[in-house]
């Protein structure tokens, strides 16, 4: 089974959920989670930029190919939502999975149950913690629920 990891990068939960998984037979991708490498991309393969939002633009649309392979060969895809930063790349991720008919699997704090809603009633599965994505897709893998 193929897991795209997509949302927030600024904690380890895909380090959780990778390491809860580790003796299933899943591989999981995800986006480039070293901000100012994913940012500064498109520049550095293709060439400065005096603007920031043709800088901006370089990066997002190289980010976009490894995005939409991703999501596109991906069985099942998580996006995380954090607390600090409003992720619309997050949102636009989830739509995607779901416009192509991908299995959702959508994890945030309940600050966040109202704002998402939308974005909720698109997933299969709202979690709010990686132990939780963890153990739904051991459950999906191995029908074990956990004791």
């Amino acid at each position: 089974m193929r897991v795209y990891l997509s949302g927030e990068i600024h904690t380890n939960w895909r380090d959780q959920i990778i390491t809860a998984c580790a003796d299933l037979n899943v591989t999981f991708d995800g986006p480039v989670t070293d901000h100012a490498a994913s940012d500064d991309c498109g520049v550095l393969i293709l060439g400065t930029e005096a603007d920031k939002i043709w800088h901006d633009h370089k990066g997002a649309q190289l980010n976009a190919i490894r995005t939409r392979n991703g999501i596109e060969q991906a069985d099942i895809i998580v996006v995380r939502f954090g607390d600090k930063y409003k992720q619309w790349n997050a949102a636009f991720d989830a739509g995607y999975a779901a416009a192509l008919g991908k299995s959702l699997i959508v994890m945030h704090g309940p600050d966040n149950q109202h704002a998402l809603k939308e974005v909720d009633a698109a997933a299969l599965v709202v979690a709010e913690t990686p132990q939780q994505v963890a153990a739904a897709l051991r459950y999906v893998l191995t029908s074990v629920v956990p004791t």
